[in-house]
């Protein structure tokens, strides 16, 4: 598999639900903009054919980080089964500690590995390990190393410096750079059986690491999958509650409105760069899911095939947005599509 190298690269919330079946997108992959609002601009003096100055908060931006997760540290052991032990963790994500929980299988390994993105929970009310309990477990009962992030601002990671407002860039480094800590760590990881599961909140940050460091892992699997339009997300889960008006007047005040500023919202949504995804996608989604309706997983998985990348779509007929009696189902073959994968 083509590994990526952590250098700087060259190169969730989401758009208005149109109600259509295929909402959103601007351009062959590349987000645009002419008006005053636009957040993408060729600085002043630069030629017409140059690249443009990504805006601050986007996955251009991103991209542009170098990624130098470390510093991989086991705390207090929280759970032994006669299979695998899990410990409270803190790695290095750039400038900050972020806390975790780490499933480690008993033996010698090496062991393949997997990095836990977990869905939205109020980090005023977070638990560490909080949100992939079942599949952390499962995980590391079955052989595999799982580290379940905390993201900055939840459990015991340094806080959010951004007060929300990186429109979940920081929660896709922090993913990003566990895979990294994990490799740099002395533990029993196989470097080069390594992949990404996300759920919900999680399964979009899944998407933009993706896109924004393609070839670090061997495959992404996302389970209710938000949107992959920012402002999809923004107007179903922000925009649409009532008891944070404030929260969507601070993010209107700050980027626009997704009519009226294409570009930013665009920037932040990972379909605006499905073809750059190089690795195979599980996409896993019930068709009762209330949270994050089903159609959403359907247009991602349409966009990611038109865009060349190799997509599973499995649906769950009557299973709910947490899923329940198909679990075990679900995560089989999850598990079946991480090992060909890395095989």
């Amino acid at each position: 598999m083509k590994r990526w190298i952590p250098v700087v690269l060259l190169g969730l919330l989401t758009t208005a639900c149109s109600g259509t079946e295929e909402p959103g997108g601007v351009g062959p992959g590349r987000p645009t903009s002419s008006g005053p609002n636009s957040s993408v601009a060729t600085p002043e003096g630069s030629a017409s054919s140059a690249a443009p100055t990504p805006h601050r908060v986007s996955l251009l931006a991103l991209r542009q980080k170098t990624f130098d997760g470390d510093g991989l540290t086991l705390g207090t052991e929280v759970l032994r089964t006669a299979n695998h032990t899990q410990y409270d963790v803190t790695y290095r994500s750039g400038k900050l500690t972020i806390s975790g929980r780490l499933a480690v299988p008993n033996g010698d390994g090496p062991f393949p590995a997997v990095v836990l993105a977990h869905g939205y929970i109020d980090p005023a009310v977070y638990a560490i390990g909080q949100g992939m309990t079942r599949e952390r477990a499962w995980f590391g009962e079955r052989g595999y190393v799982a580290l379940h992030v905390d993201y900055r601002g939840h459990g015991g990671s340094d806080p959010d410096r951004s007060g929300g407002l990186d429109m979940r860039m920081g929660y896709t480094e922090d993913v990003i750079n566990a895979v990294h800590a994990l490799r740099a760590w002395d533990g029993p990881v196989d470097d080069e059986r390594v992949g990404l599961v996300g759920r919900s909140m999680g399964g979009g940050v899944v998407q933009n690491a993706l896109v924004v460091a393609p070839g670090l892992v061997d495959a992404g699997a996302v389970f209710a999958s938000v949107s992959s339009i920012a402002s999809e997300n923004f107007n179903h889960f922000i925009r649409s509650d009532g008891s944070r008006d404030l929260v969507t007047r601070t993010i209107l005040r700050r980027y626009g409105e997704p009519k009226d500023n294409i570009a930013f919202w665009d920037g932040i949504s990972a379909r605006s760069y499905f073809d750059d995804i190089t690795e195979p996608v599980l996409i896993l989604h019930g068709t009762a899911d209330d949270t994050c309706p089903i159609r959403w997983s359907r247009q991602t998985a349409r966009a990611l095939r038109r865009a060349g990348v190799d997509v599973t779509l499995a649906t769950y007929p009557g299973e709910q947005h947490a899923f329940g009696l198909q679990f075990d189902r679900a995560m089989t073959t999850t598990e079946r599509f991480l090992r060909r994968a890395m095989s």
